[in-house]
């Protein structure tokens, strides 16, 4: 057990601090203080020193230094069992600190502020906070040392339980949570840095030569994949958009393959600027459709394959109403709905159907955020696949040009294929998918079994593929599929032999330059 003597507190945000102040002082603790957090203490009948009293200098350089000096940092550091260490104290005029109470400049939610300056950033990188923390913790055997709000009640029950004591084994907590909080602290404003440095000090690629991540859990799960594997959800230090903001408004807990599905349709979702619906299952999307209703769109999507989207997700990029979620629950059995909002009539319809997860998202502005990929003992990184197509780089490679209609159902389809694991081909007519071929190893493979899915619906449709065709089998299978017209990237050997393939079947074909492959 430690017994707490004299307390050290600077916090940025006071939230609690004031109670566990008050427990201090009812064990008789001297308090020391700095600036704003003094002011709260004295305002509340709390006694306070001034850490410029107690060290005899004053805060000075804007407050930049106010606790950097031996008299504080000593008395954190010095070892109690040191006899050596404790005749230097006595000789230099040092007390002991037994504890620090200390929470840092906000320097995460500073950077998110609309506008904010580089100065402002800069000035809101803690110096002081984060050296007494690590002071303390480094010696966290004789000096309990507290960076989380969270856990002021629990070091206040243990203050009462054990007569202004602290068990060793908290002590040991706390100070493993400090490491943790200024690692984070260190790599978020790392990262801050490294965006506004523009990489010039970073290796030639523009990645850093050390990547440093640091993510917050927010919860745990169920399991993962399967029931073997445990799992957990975490939030990007510093983000605040994105599918970490999802408000779930019913349903279950989700689970690891809920959020990576609902992640699929949420980017492919808002892809689309009409009413538009898609329905999810495996991480792969088996029905995209825009219309003039969202209720039509859905319909549309669903229509695509009712099979596979049996327990699937569905996304919308409008507010689900009433009209709409009829049909949507009519439709089966579903596992999530994510929507911008839910009209206080259709939550009411689904209120019954108590797993159903319904989910509401905000931000709908795409997130250029780089692509992680684990692998055995390392880690892939690459931007994200952004990429949208510029309609005046399109070039008709066949004698028969597309019609407008069938133009315009090309670009839909190319936008359904980025989102589709390769090999990925989409069938379309108009602005929804009657047959999708996902993760096939052969491309021809993926073409067969769109057609197969779409069954007759895919009579005089469109075509699009991820990416180039290798050879011109899978463009007989497309015309036995009845594809009046196909978009790809373009680029293979065999582009003329292809073209030919199309010539005789008279498609059109429209190459674009861009490959979305999808592993």
């Amino acid at each position: 057990m430690v017994k707490i003597r004299r307390a050290l507190i600077s916090v940025s945000d006071k939230t609690g601090v004031l109670d566990l102040a008050k427990e201090l002082h009812k064990f008789g603790v001297e308090i020391l203080s700095t600036g704003g957090t003094a002011k709260l203490l004295r305002e509340n009948n709390i006694p306070v020193k001034e850490v410029s009293e107690y060290t005899g200098f004053p805060e000075m350089l804007d407050g930049r230094v106010k606790t950097l000096h031996p008299k504080i940092h000593g008395g954190l550091l010095a070892l109690r069992d040191n006899r050596e260490h404790m005749q230097t104290l006595e000789a230099q005029g040092i007390g002991l600190i037994d504890m620090v109470i200390v929470n840092l400049y906000p320097f995460e939610k500073t950077t998110q502020k609309p506008g904010v300056s580089i100065e402002e950033v800069i000035e809101n990188i803690d110096i002081g906070g984060p050296s007494m923390l690590r002071s303390a913790a480094k010696n966290h055997r004789s000096v309990a040392v507290i960076c989380n709000p969270e856990r002021y009640p629990q070091v206040a029950e243990e203050l009462k339980k054990n007569k202004g004591a602290l068990p060793d084994s908290l002590m040991r907590d706390l100070g493993v949570e400090v490491f943790s909080r200024t690692s984070k602290y260190d790599a978020a404003i790392f990262e801050y840095l490294h965006q506004w440095n523009n990489g010039a000090s970073l290796s030639s690629s523009g990645f850093p030569g050390t990547l440093t991540l640091s993510f917050d859990k927010i919860q745990e799960l169920r399991y993962g994949e399967n029931p073997h594997q445990k799992a957990a959800f975490y939030r990007e230090k510093g983000k605040s958009a994105g599918l970490i903001n999802l408000k779930q408004l019913q349903g279950k807990e989700l689970s690891f393959n809920n959020i990576l599905d609902l992640n699929s349709a949420f980017e492919l979702v808002r892809e689309f600027a009409n009413p538009a619906a898609v329905v999810v299952k495996h991480n792969n999307p088996c029905g995209v459709a825009e219309d003039e209703t969202l209720e039509k769109a859905f319909l549309a999507a669903w229509k695509c394959d009712k099979l596979s989207a049996f327990g699937g997700i569905i996304a919308l990029n409008r507010k689900l109403d009433l009209k709409t979620a009829k049909t949507v629950a009519k439709s089966g059995f579903l596992e999530c709905i994510i929507a911008p909002g839910f009209d206080e009539k259709a939550l009411a319809l689904f209120k019954e159907k108590k797993n159903l997860r319904l989910l509401e998202f905000g931000d709908f502005n795409p997130i250029n955020e780089p692509d992680l990929k684990r692998v055995s003992g390392g880690l892939l990184l690459q931007d994200k696949d952004l990429a949208t197509l510029d309609l005046n780089n399109l070039k008709v490679v066949t004698r028969r040009k597309p019609t407008k209609q069938e133009m315009a159902s090309l670009i839909f389809g190319w936008k359904v294929a980025k989102h589709v694991k390769s090999n990925a081909i989409v069938l379309t007519k108009g602005a929804r998918t009657v047959g999708i071929g996902a993760g096939q190893m052969s491309r021809v493979d993926s073409v067969m079994i769109a057609k197969k899915k779409s069954g007759k619906a895919s009579s005089n449709c469109c075509l699009a593929s991820d990416a180039f065709f290798p050879k011109p089998d899978a463009i007989l299978w497309a015309h036995k599929a009845g594809a009046r017209a196909i978009i790809q990237p373009g680029g293979s050997i065999a582009d003329q032999e292809i073209i030919r393939a199309c010539d005789k079947y008279k498609i059109a074909m429209v190459t674009c330059g861009i490959r979305h492959f999808r592993h």
